[in-house]
């Protein structure tokens, strides 16, 4: 009887276990997904603002970044996924600002 019982307790923490695994990668997928869709909105803008002409690196670069978190994320390194997001996020940003200060100092 204590056998039985003691199996059960380690299979239902087995099962917990798991569970919680499949939760945390769930929750980093679904921060990733935030971080990439975050960093596409601002590329966006970025390429509205002619930023592929006006701040090519920065604006290629983000590109490439959110190119390689997607790569990452479709493998499931979503710790990757996100670092490479918020690179993505933090270029297009510059690209976005660079812009701005290109538009501003032509008179636009």
């Amino acid at each position: 009887m204590i056998c039985r019982t003691t199996k059960g307790l380690r299979n239902g923490l087995s099962l917990c276990a798991v569970a919680a695994l499949a939760m945390g990668s769930m929750g980093c997928g679904m921060v990733y997904g935030v971080k990439a869709l975050s960093a596409s909105s601002s590329l966006e803008e970025a390429k509205t603002l002619n930023a592929d002409e006006l701040a090519e690196y920065e604006y290629y670069y983000a590109e490439a970044m959110l190119e390689k978190a997607s790569e990452e994320a479709a493998e499931a390194n979503y710790g990757d996924a996100i670092e490479f997001a918020d690179l993505a996020s933090e270029y297009a940003e510059k690209a976005v600002e660079l812009s701005k200060d290109a538009h501003r100092g032509a008179g636009r």
